[in-house]
């Protein structure tokens, strides 16, 4: 079986620097945007050892990785809401206070109580 390799240009090219043609190429393949699709987006190692999250579109004559931003989780901001400091949270009942029922459920008369 042999493989036909597409003799399509192949470029790289930023979200924001799409021509008329990709980004209607773009919108046709992701048309609620990128997001809905979230195992089209790959990450591209660059030999300096950085690297972008791209999609893959296609147009007749080229095939075009374009390069989008991907918002990873931040150490510091993960470990901020691990670890958060209690005093900051609302205030929350402690043993002894009730929560108000805001009518959302009604309460069991107490002889209908299983104990």
């Amino acid at each position: 079986m042999a493989i036909k390799l597409s003799n399509k240009k192949r470029a790289v090219i930023s979200y924001e620097n799409m021509f008329d043609e990709l980004r209607e190429a773009f919108e046709e393949k992701y048309p609620h945007g990128y997001a809905d699709y979230l195992g089209d987006i790959f990450k591209v190692d660059k030999p300096d050892g950085t690297f972008f999250h791209a999609v893959s579109v296609e147009i007749p004559d080229a095939i075009y990785l374009v390069k989008i931003k991907v918002r990873t989780d931040d150490y510091d901001d993960v470990e901020k809401d691990l670890f958060k400091d209690p005093d900051d949270d609302e205030e929350e009942a402690t043993e002894g206070e009730f929560l108000d029922n805001d009518g959302d459920f009604s309460e069991a008369p107490e002889d209908d109580i299983d104990e």
